[in-house]
């Protein structure tokens, strides 16, 4: 898949909720995975059921990404919880689009190969704003 970019949306809470309502209203199933699924944290934590990840394919050029903020996480900000999200198997383009975006900003987490596999990075832009990259199938 080429890089391509998808708004991930951010929830205090009720990911599930809101994307079992964007899926109703747009004609598509939502995909979920918590932090227990992932042993992100114990078992009997309160974030375990939690959204970790949530995908939503409206369409093939339309897909929407989600999480729940739980504590360690930051603040849940409503009006500011959209995170841009670049993807895809093109890791020259998705490295150069992380080193050149992050000029300037806060690195959150440097590109690293992740527990699920890909290399994946995420920083807040000189401007303010959040981005994550995640790059499919690369090398570390």
């Amino acid at each position: 898949m080429p890089a391509a970019l998808h708004p991930y949306l951010n929830f205090d809470g009720n990911a599930r909720e809101a994307f079992e309502f964007y899926g109703a209203a747009l004609g598509a199933t939502p995909q979920f995975a918590t932090f227990g699924e992932f042993q992100a944290v114990p078992a009997d934590d309160p974030a375990a059921d939690k959204i970790m990840h949530g995908s939503l394919e409206v369409t093939e050029l339309i897909r929407l990404y989600v999480s729940d903020v739980v504590e360690g996480m930051g603040e849940h900000k409503p009006g500011t919880n959209v995170t841009l999200s670049l993807m895809g198997d093109d890791e020259a383009v998705l490295r150069s689009a992380y080193e050149k975006l992050s000029v300037g900003g806060t690195i959150q987490m440097p590109l690293e190969k992740q527990m699920w596999g890909d290399v994946y990075g995420a920083f807040t832009d000189r401007f303010g704003i959040e981005w994550q990259v995640n790059i499919s199938g690369a090398e570390s």
